[in-house]
Order: C-alpha cells, then sequence, then structure tokens
C-alpha cells in the first residue's frame, strides 16, 4: 500500500490528510536499534485505555506517519503504535538479505523495548506478511489480529510486475513505474463505486513519481525481498480473536483472496468494506478507523453501515 505523507493534500476540495493538531503534543517518537539497524517508532497514548496497545504495521511504502488521520479515533481505547521498520520510512536501509522473519524479531524487539505484554496487531498488505510471521513466532505477545488488503500469496500479475519494475527503477524509469503502481493498486474505471478514487489515485502517482534516491534504493530492495523471501509458511497460528477485512472492489487483494486467507485462520472472521478498493484505510478514513476501534474493544462488527454483510467462512472461535 502506498505511502500518503502526512502532510499531503488531496485535490478537489477533499480533506487534508493533516497531522490531527489535538494529538501533536503528547506523541513521542523513539529512534531504536535491532541488530545493527536503526529503526523509528511513533507513539500516541490513550487518556482512558479500553485495551491493549494498537500496533499497526502497514504497507511497503508506507511509514508510521500513514495513519495519523486514524490516531484521534484508535487514541480513545487504547495506545496507539506505527514504526517504520529497518528498511522502510525513514529508517536504515536493510539488505534484501534479511526477510521476514528478520522483520518479525524486529516487531518482538519494538514490544520488548516498550515493555508491552501484548498487543492489537493491525497489519495491512505487505505488512500482513510479517504480522503474521509475528503472530506464528511469538504468540504469547497477540491479543488480536486484524489483515487489511492480505493475500494467502502474491498475486502473479504483481510478481511478474516487480521484477520489470526493478529493471525500470535501475534505469530511472520512474514515472512509469508510479503510473502502472497507481494502477495496482486503484481499481480500474468501471468496477464499482471507490469513495474519492480519483483524487486518490493523483496522490499515489505524486507521491511514488517524488520518491528521492534512498526511497527508489529501499523499493528495489523492498521488491527483491518480495521475490527471494517466502510469503507466508504453513506454520501454527495462533488461536486469537482474528478479522481479515479488504475493499469491496479490491482488484490487487481481492475478495477471494481475503476469503482464502480468514479459512486458514483460526477464529477468523472476513468482512469486506462498502465502496473501497485496495486502498481502503485512505477512502473511508474515519470509518477505518472506527472498525479498527471497534476490533480492538470486542464491539459489535454485525451493523455496522459502510460493512457488507459477514461471509460465510466466519469460524467461531472456542469457548
Amino acid at each position: 500500500m502506498p505511502a500518503i505523507d502526512s502532510t499531503a493534500t488531496l485535490e478537489s476540495g477533499s480533506p487534508s490528510l493533516t497531522w490531527p493538531a489535538a494529538l501533536g503534543e503528547k506523541v513521542n517518537e523513539r529512534e531504536l536499534t535491532f541488530a545493527g539497524f536503526r529503526y523509528l517508532c511513533r507513539t500516541v497514548p490513550s487518556s482512558r485505555p479500553r485495551t491493549e496497545p494498537v500496533l499497526i504495521l502497514g504497507g511497503s511504502s508506507q511509514d508510521r506517519y500513514s495513519w495519523v488521520r486514524h490516531e484521534a479515533r484508535l487514541a480513545e481505547v487504547g495506545e496507539v503504535i506505527t514504526v517504520d521498520l529497518p528498511g522502510y520510512g525513514t529508517a536504515d536501509f536493510l539488505p534484501a538479505s534479511y526477510g521476514i522473519d528478520f522483520l518479525a524479531a524486529a516487531v518482538r524487539h519494538l514490544i520488548d523495548e516498550l515493555r508491552l505484554p501484548r498487543v492489537n496487531l493491525i497489519a495491512a498488505c505487505y505488512g500482513g506478511a510479517v504480522g503474521l510471521r509475528f503472530a506464528q513466532h511469538y504468540p504469547h505477545l497477540l491479543r488480536r489480529l486484524m489483515f487489511v488488503g492480505m493475500t494467502p500469496a502474491i498475486p502473479e500479475g504483481y510478481a511478474a510486475a516487480m521484477r520489470r519494475w526493478d529493471t525500470m527503477i535501475q534505469q530511472g524509469q520512474i514515472q512509469p513505474i508510479a503510473r502502472e503502481l497507481a494502477d495496482h493498486f486503484m481499481s480500474p474505471p468501471g468496477t464499482g463505486t471507490v469513495r474519492r478514487h480519483a483524487a486518490i489515485a493523483r496522490l499515489v502517482y505524486q507521491q511514488i513519481a517524488g520518491q528521492d534516491p534512498q526511497q527508489l534504493a529501499m523499493s528495489a530492495e523492498h521488491n527483491s525481498r518480495l521475490m527471494h523471501h517466502e510469503w507466508l509458511r504453513p506454520e501454527p497460528v495462533p488461536v486469537v480473536p482474528t478479522l481479515v477485512v479488504t475493499g469491496e472492489h479490491d482488484t490487487l487483494t481481492t475478495p477471494a483472496m481475503g476469503r482464502a486467507l480468514a479459512a486458514d485462520l483460526p477464529g477468523s472472521r472476513f468482512r469486506t468494506i462498502k465502496e473501497t478498493d485496495h486502498l481502503a484505510p485512505l477512502e473511508r478514513i474515519a470509518d477505518f478507523a472506527d472498525l479498527m476501534a471497534r476490533f480492538c474493544t470486542d464491539d459489535p462488527l454485525e451493523s455496522l453501515s459502510y460493512l457488507n454483510p459477514p461471509e460465510p467462512c466466519d469460524i467461531p472461535l472456542p469457548r
């Protein structure tokens, strides 16, 4: 999922994606080191926490500022933690030889450094692969697990495109890559109603096309990491409350893919979000923040206007 800078503004009168002023003076940023690699985290406290801290692992092009518009709602129920893991955002460059196991261990290191007994983990897109590996390796640190735009396998078309993009990055063909990526992340015209589709598509293109050399190097290394490491591994998954969601018009990680993932996770539910595609957290910011907050506090999800009805693959948790 592409990053949208915290100071970016959508065109055509759409709301600005700016840092919420009410949280500014409370936010804490920390610089940490794991296995010699510097990384950063951002925490927003909750004045009246009702649940364990909420840790968000974003997509490959997201950073710790990509969720600032969701923080106020989440902070109503618990501390909010976002992170630039090694290799992403403004953290240190991470060679592609370090895979998903390493990133999952970095998440464990973060939780240890923050001295948290357990977390609610929200994992989006590429962050979903890291989040699932974390759940498999460190189940004792997990309270709830939510996947967003996640798939059991990298879509074939996207995998083929990554190999081509790697060559294009080396040749400096950034604008064509930005156009292709925007087209991959956004559903094609005619797929169905998607909120703020045109404005977000333009912004995604602009931010990818505007990457600096360091960001481009990280993008190329990320693509190499995806191509040379296992996406999912058939290891036991802890039985915790689990929710898999995707946009109803997501053409990258489709509802069918999300449904298949949910069917393999014990105690999992699957829902689609109305009038969204792969970028549901950006297309319905307030509703998506509300969904995360409700899931992390065990509030009912059945009657929410922004969700489609429950899917048949819902598997009740054992009692």
